[in-house]
């Protein structure tokens, strides 16, 4: 017959040691996971948008002579969107205004959701700032940025050696 620990179990399904144990660390523990579960699959959705935070999804690529950064920005005026270029960092701010409205006989539901953000992207050579595009289509702005010659110089192929 196996003889089971009277220690509680820890987060890996392991008994706890003697001395690492602590009863508070563990009640709070548990009355986390107890909370956690009680909500889930509750439909809260109202109260989660009206805590969340608008933050672009930003795919960033580079060539030998460029790094293109494409931000998706979807419902988002072109004028709602200001990009700002550094020495070192790229930025890209704006404003996400959105109103939605629903009608029927029996209610009526009015949500408005606004809020600014900003993604600031660290550039890992130099760029020629007079030959920066910026294109918006279709809730997506790409920024291509052209390398100075000299950055392009810099660039050095390592050769990896295998056994």
């Amino acid at each position: 017959m196996r003889s089971k620990s009277l220690l509680p179990l820890g987060k890996r399904g392991m008994p706890f040691k003697k001395e690492d144990y602590e009863p508070f660390a563990f009640l709070r523990d548990e009355l986390d996971r107890l909370f956690d579960n009680f909500f889930k699959g509750f439909e809260i959705e109202p109260f989660e948008r009206k805590f969340a935070t608008f933050s672009p999804s930003i795919d960033i690529s580079e060539t030998d002579n460029e790094l293109i950064i494409s931000a998706e920005l979807p419902g988002i005026d072109e004028k709602d969107i200001d990009v700002s270029l550094t020495k070192d960092s790229l930025t890209i701010k704006g404003e996400k205004k959105e109103e939605k409205e629903e009608k029927s006989k029996n209610y009526y539901r009015m949500e408005r959701s606004y809020g600014a953000f900003s993604r600031t992207i660290p550039l890992p050579a130099e760029i020629d700032t007079d030959k920066v595009e910026a294109e918006f289509k279709k809730g997506v702005l790409t920024i291509k940025l052209p390398k100075t010659p000299e950055a392009i110089k810099e660039t050095k192929k390592i050769q990896i050696k295998s056994e």
